[in-house]
């Protein structure tokens, strides 16, 4: 097989509510490792390691840790993003509510390494049943002396309060999320400053996804060398996928970076419910390109995906079957982003309502040329002028279907009468 069990390695070994399950098997392991280690070997080892994020971005995580680490503040934070609002990932659920503990060790590694004195973990609102486990486990680990004061008899205070979202997608922008923990609407603020340096109450901060955070314990259990050699140059370690659509065998699953996606979609997801051809695949989720069915073949790295304009996202590999339309999906796209938008900055704003009004010309054949030549223009501008990361990846889907599908749309000019 080609998954990898890394971070995962836990799930369905473990009841979630037992802390004793997880100590059982090395949990907390790792972190009394870390605190006989120095502050700047444990940022080293990340460094060596080269953990990419794994909330969408890919930004290395070394160089955070590094920034909030370098800033002399009394008060410094430690935020774990868990609002995974984007359509087609569920990943990160099923890492709360299957090794809830993993992340808390790695943000209190985290903390420890960049001299942070508070964390918070930001939970998509919807997810009650994680909310609900982290509480728990929390309070576990502060009586088990892993949380609190002198942890494990070691000069370090550190305690984590979880947060919970009212679903809004554009709070999983950090921006937006930390405006949102203040009791402010979500909506972004312009860069620079960086949350590095004013994030949280103005205060230095460091934002990171689930996964990366659940990712820390491992570098120090294996060390940051070790894990480099799994996965390609670029993109080291496993990464874990949410594949859904029209597959055989929806789930999540963790694979060494560089597997092909067919060989996720057919080893993993055991191919295609009826034996159906693929129409497209759209990888990341609602923000990621839509690619066709001869590009499967390339493989999951944060570098061969810089081609779209795009990361590798969050891990999403949603699979369309012959039945579906382009342009149906693309409105649907559309639409969410239109509906989310905080409507902060115009291109976003207003953009996505014209994007909706152009698609859906195509959708009932009375589009022309021109429409191409300003769906393309559009989707452009909202890409590069757009304040935060929802404008600027929400043309994507577009963008990439106007360069793979483009028969489609000639064929609604073309052809206007066919149904």
């Amino acid at each position: 097989m080609i998954e990898m069990k890394l971070v995962s390695k836990r799930f369905g070994k473990i009841n979630p509510l037992s802390i004793d399950d997880y100590i059982k098997l090395d949990g907390y392991k790792n972190l009394a490792k870390a605190l006989k280690m120095e502050k700047t070997e444990i940022i080293e080892q990340v460094e060596q390691a080269y953990l990419r994020g794994r909330g969408g971005a890919g930004f290395p995580a070394a160089i955070k840790m590094m920034g909030l680490a370098k800033e002399a503040c009394d008060e410094k934070f430690v935020i774990c993003n868990a609002d995974e609002g984007e359509p087609g990932n569920f990943k990160d659920r099923y890492l709360m509510e299957n090794d809830p503990h993993q992340i808390l060790e790695g943000m209190i590694i985290v903390a420890y390494a960049t001299g942070a004195t508070k964390g918070f973990i930001y939970v998509r609102g919807e997810y009650q049943k994680s909310i609900s486990l982290l509480k728990w486990s929390i309070d576990e680990a502060k009586k088990k002396g892993f949380l609190g004061q002198n942890i494990l008899g070691k000069n370090f205070n550190f305690d984590i309060e979880v947060r919970s979202g009212a679903g809004s997608y554009v709070c999983g922008e950090e921006f937006a999320l930390i405006e949102s923990i203040e009791g402010n609407p979500g909506r972004t603020r312009v860069k620079p400053p960086f949350p590095t340096s004013k994030g949280l109450y103005n205060k230095p901060t460091l934002i990171n996804n689930v996964e990366t955070l659940s990712t820390i314990p491992l570098i120090i259990e294996m060390g940051g060398k070790n894990f480099a050699k799994i996965g390609t140059k670029s993109s080291t370690g496993t990464k874990l996928i949410s594949l859904s659509g029209n597959v055989k065998n929806k789930g999540v699953f963790e694979i060494p970076f560089g597997v092909p996606i067919r060989d996720v979609i057919f080893k993993l997801g055991g191919g295609i419910e009826n034996d159906r051809k693929i129409k497209m695949v759209q990888l990341g989720g609602a923000c990621g390109p839509i690619i066709p069915e001869y590009m499967l073949d390339m493989i999951i790295d944060f570098e061969r995906f810089e081609e779209f304009d795009s990361k590798t996202g969050a891990g999403a590999i949603i699979v369309m079957d012959e039945r579906f339309d382009i342009f149906t999906v693309l409105l649907k796209v559309v639409k969410f982003f239109e509906h989310e938008s905080c409507g902060k900055c115009t291109p976003c704003r207003e953009g996505h309502i014209q994007l909706a009004n152009l698609i859906i010309k195509f959708i009932e054949r009375k589009a022309t040329v021109k429409d191409i030549i300003s769906l393309e223009s559009l989707a452009r501008v909202i890409h590069q002028a757009s304040l935060c990361g929802l404008g600027q990846t929400s043309p994507t889907a577009i963008i990439s279907s106007l360069k793979y599908f483009r028969d489609d749309y000639l064929d609604r000019i073309e052809h206007p009468e066919r149904t």
